[in-house]
């Protein structure tokens, strides 16, 4: 496994990162303790070295089984966890992005942890309430106390990140370093704002939900169940038959590709989203997946391949990319010289 530089940081993590989701059955599913020490050192004996969990996650069991299995080389470990999100109480400020919840779920995260610092802390879905102010100004807060070494954010649009990250850089405050979202060859809507946002504000990309719910894994092009498929009924049957044939289309073409390499159709779907600069988290409930998962770095695709993938699961960028991509506004924006202008700053402009 190689590393990379985690955004506008020093901070080296491993290409793939290790979902902990799945780590604890307090939920009605998910892995044993004994699965999940098997879980992680398989992902360490593949070298990795970045851990991605929350405090709701399993009702705190994660961060508990995270912390008990990196007690013994905590300083080798990058470890991210997420605040904000909260499970329904009647507690008015049980969740969100304000100062009070900030600090309370880290306090409680370094304790379950058993850590006196978290390397990572992630907002873990933008509350559209708390000002951007009051939130970077309260990470930056346990920045300089120690608590928190770089901050991330997931599950916000991209002119949040940007202000945000615009007034961090204004009031010499600590700004976001990572961005995390949900990517996938079926999930490329983040392709229109929040790839090209991070690039800009040159962010580290970490992709939840990289397989799909199972779609990228061969689960539903080997049998006939969806999840989809069952939800079909009389009325909007057009709508879910359309994207349910959109996605069986996508997974095929994975399956082929899988079937060429000699690998899983799951290594594919990964290695897919290596060859964009994001960094899958890989996360299952038996060490058995994982261990396949992992093999993804080990899987090359050739050019024709990604070109057939990326085809394949296109989708419509819109206004005012597509428009952009005319040639007569090309034709005015440069000039007259689009072509024979190399431009790395904004890749959708083809």
């Amino acid at each position: 496994m190689r590393y990379k530089l985690l955004g506008k940081s020093g901070l080296r993590v491993s290409e793939l990162c290790l979902g902990t989701m799945t780590f604890g059955e307090d939920w009605g599913w998910g892995a044993s303790l004994d699965e999940c020490k098997t879980i992680y050192e398989a992902f360490r004996e593949a070298g990795g070295n970045f851990i991605d969990t929350a405090n709701i996650y399993t009702n705190g069991t994660s961060e508990k089984y995270v912390g008990e299995l990196i007690a013994s080389e905590r300083e080798a470990i990058v470890v991210a966890t997420k605040y904000s999100n909260g499970t329904p109480s009647s507690d008015p400020n049980g969740a969100g992005n304000h100062r009070k919840r900030m600090v309370q779920s880290v306090e409680a995260s370094l304790k379950r942890l058993n850590t006196d610092y978290i390397d990572v802390l992630w907002v873990h879905s933008w509350d559209f309430t708390t000002p951007p102010e009051e939130v970077m100004r309260s990470f930056d807060d346990l920045v300089r106390q120690g608590k928190v070494l770089y901050i991330g954010i997931s599950d916000a649009p991209a002119w949040v990140v940007a202000q945000c990250n615009t007034i961090a850089d204004l009031r010499g405050w600590t700004p976001f370093i990572g961005l995390q979202i949900e990517y996938s060859l079926l999930q490329r809507t983040v392709e229109r704002e929040l790839l090209p946002m991070a690039r800009s504000l040159d962010l580290g990309i970490t992709a939840w939900s990289p397989l799909a719910n199972g779609w990228l894994t061969g689960k539903y092009t080997k049998s006939n169940d969806s999840n989809e498929s069952k939800r079909l009924d009389s009325e909007g049957m057009s709508a879910f038959v359309k994207q349910d044939d959109r996605n069986h289309a996508i997974a095929r073409a994975v399956d082929e590709v899988a079937a060429q390499s000699g690998c899983s159709s799951a290594q594919v779907a990964l290695s897919w989203l290596l060859h964009q600069g994001a960094i899958p988290i890989v996360g299952a409930r038996k060490a058995s997946q994982v261990k396949d998962n992992l093999d993804c770095v080990n899987v090359k695709l050739s050019n024709e391949q990604l070109t057939h993938l990326n085809q394949i699961s296109q989708i419509e960028l819109g206004f005012p990319h597509d428009f952009f991509n005319q040639e007569m506004p090309q034709s005015f924006i440069f000039g007259g010289q689009f072509k024979a202008i190399d431009n790395h700053r904004y890749t959708q402009i083809r």
